[in-house]
């Protein structure tokens, strides 16, 4: 086996371990939105004792009387309402992932994945779990990519425009018809199909950039190695 083939085969296995510690799409979803309904725990307990304090407050200054109880609840009961009607997890529109950082890209494509999830067939959904996973891969590996680099541009297209372009395009055919044959493509068919070359590009991505990498790693331990060597040599 070549060095470069021997390489690969590392950073495959590397990430075939990732895979396995990865949570589905679905389940890092749900993590976030109970960290969400956590949240809005916290501010109904801060507003209900905010108001609570005030209504203290006035007490002292002019005694609230019925008058004065009924608008105190009435203020907490609206308080806690707009707390709860307020959205879990903030939503990602289509348009704002070509404006997202780089290193933000996969976390926001990730959420904006799981709101199209109820939109999508069965086949698509499975996809979308498995990008997922690998998006977790990839995000920290763009932290340490410059915007400007082919690669991150690489990535920017596939995250940023063709995938969105792909759902949405779906999207847009009324549901009747997505199942149906013209021109003798089934739209349904085109959309599992498309998810499955991003998927398989995503995986290429986190690949070659971890390829990179170990040749990097492999090139400062070989730089080591004579360094230290000849420094050994001329104390002899």
């Amino acid at each position: 086996m070549s060095r470069s083939d021997r390489i690969l085969a590392d950073a495959d296995a590397v990430l075939r371990r990732h895979s396995e510690r990865g949570q589905s799409l679905s389940t890092r979803a749900r993590a976030r939105r109970n960290a969400g309904l956590i949240r809005k725990v916290k501010y109904a307990f801060w507003a209900v004792l905010a108001i609570v304090l005030a209504s203290a407050v006035a007490g002292f200054v002019l005694p609230l009387g019925t008058t004065g109880v009924m608008i105190v609840l009435g203020v907490m009961i609206a308080a806690l309402l707009l707390i709860a009607l307020a959205p879990t997890e903030s939503r990602v529109k289509t348009e704002a992932l070509a404006q997202t950082e780089l290193a933000a890209l996969p976390l926001k494509t990730e959420i904006w994945l799981e709101n199209q999830r109820k939109a999508l067939p069965a086949p698509a959904v499975t996809l979308v779990d498995s990008i997922g996973v690998k998006l977790e891969i990839l995000a920290p590996q763009l932290e340490r990519l410059s915007e400007q680099e082919p690669a991150a541009q690489e990535v920017r297209r596939l995250l940023a425009d063709h995938l969105p372009e792909l759902v949405t395009g779906y999207q847009s055919i009324p549901a009747p018809l997505r199942r149906e044959e013209r021109n003798g493509r089934v739209p349904e068919k085109q959309l599992v199909e498309g998810l499955s070359v991003i998927d398989a590009e995503i995986g290429r991505m986190s690949e070659s950039l971890a390829s990179g990498d170990l040749d990097k790693l492999a090139t400062q331990n070989r730089f080591l190695e004579l360094k230290y060597q000849e420094a050994k040599e001329l104390g002899a």
